[in-house]
């Protein structure tokens, strides 16, 4: 029934017939869940990992070098730590009034493209800061992370590989520039953390990688994905305008309603009641967040909604995103700007949807300030 998603304006009417079958089901060779509380306990259960129980890890076809996204403990532990520094809640704090800034100067146009114009321009312009990536090599980032998003459902094409080289080659350059001359960026930590033999350059690059794609792609949807539903509901929209302090209420809720990532899988390193050793678990992440047995009126848009438990957007357990705190303080700043400089922002034309199962989010979306 998956394969039913792909390009969908609305996947609920399909998650809502997998739900009607139970918690757990069956479905194409993997087991799936629709339930907040099954896929919470599975993403928390030290049985359940992202590589088979032997370590190996089920390749599928990425280019991608691996990072600890793919790992389980204890190298997703060792990875993580030396990562984790640079999302601290003190530093991105640093980051907001730079994002507050690049979001003013990106409003300034009477029509344009929500996405392309607004959305995908700002994480990008922060988590190049955050890298240390120069000015002059930001503008492919934007292409290279929607290639890698698409590359989860198509593969991997000709162009996503060009890409991919580019990118790796970039990072390649730079790290060489950080082992010579040292800077406050993530790039030089990570050089560091290598000379103490605490990761390799291979680990290096697989944790660059995903911070570039992780840092970008998530915040483009989470901007789009929130924006629409404002526009689509107006009491909602009204509200926020006149109350801009709920602008973190409109990260949670748009990361509820319309997560950026739809779906993640688990695989058990043993039997776990219906579920054998070695099989896949997908956590359908879309449905879950619309679980009417936590959530009440799941399916309604609401900023005022109380957040009891947490949605899954950015998992949970130990794979809990790293960029959390970024994505929620980018969403803000983003929503904040639309309503202050752009209290009469409509839609004017159809939005084109990106073909994806795994994420959910726009390619287009054409809108005018008044």
């Amino acid at each position: 029934m998956l394969e039913q998603l792909t390009g969908h304006e609305d996947p609920h009417p399909i998650y809502e017939r997998l739900r009607a079958q139970g918690p757990l089901t069956h479905d194409g060779g993997t087991w799936l869940t629709t339930s907040h509380p099954l896929a919470n306990r599975i993403l928390r259960d030290r049985r359940f990992g992202v590589r088979l129980s032997d370590g190996s890890y089920p390749s599928n076809g990425s280019l991608l070098p691996e990072s600890f996204l793919e790992q389980d403990p204890p190298d997703h532990t060792r990875l993580r730590r030396i990562a984790m520094p640079a999302f601290s809640p003190k530093k991105i704090d640093e980051y907001r009034t730079r994002v507050e800034k690049v979001a003013e100067s990106l409003l300034d146009k009477d029509e344009f493209d929500l996405i392309a114009d607004f959305a995908a321009p700002l994480p990008i312009s922060v988590i190049s800061d955050l890298l240390g990536i120069p000015d002059a090599d930001t503008a492919e980032f934007a292409d290279y992370g929607a290639l890698v998003a698409a590359s989860f459902d198509s593969g991997v094409t000709q162009e996503m590989a060009n890409a991919n080289d580019k990118v790796l080659a970039l990072f390649d350059r730079l790290i060489t520039q950080r082992r010579r001359t040292p800077g406050d960026d993530v790039i030089s930590s990570l050089v560091a953390a290598e000379a103490e033999q605490k990761l390799t350059a291979q680990e290096m690059l697989g944790t660059l990688v995903l911070l570039l794609v992780a840092g970008f792609e998530t915040t483009v949807n989470l901007i789009g994905n929130g924006t629409r539903a404002l526009l689509d509901h107006p009491a909602q929209w009204k509200l926020f305008k006149a109350r801009p302090e709920l602008a973190s209420a409109v990260v949670e809720e748009t990361l509820r309603w319309a997560p950026p990532v739809q779906m993640t899988s688990r695989i058990a390193h043993e039997q776990v009641d219906e579920i054998g050793k070695d099989e896949w678990v997908t956590l359908l992440i879309g449905a879950a967040n619309r679980d009417p047995e936590v959530y009440p009126e799941a399916h309604k848009f609401d900023v005022m909604r109380v957040h009891k438990p947490e949605h899954l957007a950015f998992s949970s357990g130990i794979h809990y995103c790293l960029g959390a705190t970024l994505a929620r303080m980018e969403g803000e700043v983003a929503f904040r700007a639309l309503a202050r400089r752009m209290p009469e922002l409509r839609q004017t034309g159809p939005v084109t949807f990106r073909e994806s199962v795994v994420i959910r989010g726009m390619r287009s979306f054409p809108v005018s300030r008044s």
